[in-house]
């Protein structure tokens, strides 16, 4: 059996996810009830991808839309510090959201509203991905090439996978698993990667650290 690793690259083509737009907090509420779990994922674990989203400050749509047009910085920082990744799937992401915002609307004088031409828009993205022409063939190759993979692969493989995958887990990882127990430290430290709050760029640097760590370096020997 073939244990070549075809590296993929991709790219997001985003749509309305057919729920009304939120205008105030009580609408975002009901609407977070309501949406699609496409529009969660979109919005709380593609930012990363996204070129249009350029605020490091909060990692998800909503606690950035809060800040920016709510100007609710309370609620935006408790929102931004949810890693969906330590959850159990969406469904618990949905329910902790609803917790937090209602626990808020339940702090504060009154609700607060955004400008009309500001409502916030919930949208889901279809994933489109596509060949790159670079191969694995043995664990060394990987941190060997990953500096080259375009940060659509990175997220593609370390990041997306874990929706995708049964055991929600990366693809390097799932990869490696077939190379034994020989590969066990470098598994582990793949999974040791705490990536929800970084960059795709501060990502890959990241692996390129593993790679540097001893345990890993006598692995791969």
């Amino acid at each position: 059996m073939s244990m070549t690793f075809d590296v993929r690259d991709c790219s997001l083509i985003t749509r309305m996810a057919g729920i009304r737009s939120a205008m105030n907090l009580r609408e975002l509420e009901e609407r977070i009830a309501d949406c699609p779990e496409e529009s969660l994922f979109h919005h709380f674990c593609e930012t990363v991808i996204r070129a249009t989203f350029d605020n490091p400050e909060y990692h998800n749509d909503f606690a950035l839309w809060v800040r920016r047009y709510l100007q609710d910085r309370t609620l935006a920082e408790r929102l931004s510090v949810i890693n969906p990744y330590k959850l159990a799937n969406l469904e618990e992401l949905r329910r902790i959201l609803l917790d937090v915002i209602q626990e808020r609307l339940v702090e504060v004088d009154h609700i607060p509203w955004a400008p009309i031409k500001d409502q916030f828009h919930f949208l889901r993205s279809v994933t489109v991905v596509y060949d790159t022409g670079m191969a694995l063939n043995e664990p060394a190759d990987l941190f060997e090439k990953i500096p080259d993979m375009a940060n659509g692969s990175i997220y593609y493989h370390f990041v997306e996978a874990r929706r995708r995958t049964e055991n929600r887990e990366d693809d390097f990882t799932n990869w490696l698993e077939n190379f034994g127990d020989t590969v066990q430290p470098l598994i582990q430290a793949l999974r040791e990667v705490d990536f929800y709050f970084m960059s795709l760029s501060e990502l890959k640097q990241k692996l390129v650290d593993v790679s540097r760590r001893t345990e890993v370096i006598d692995a791969l020997k």
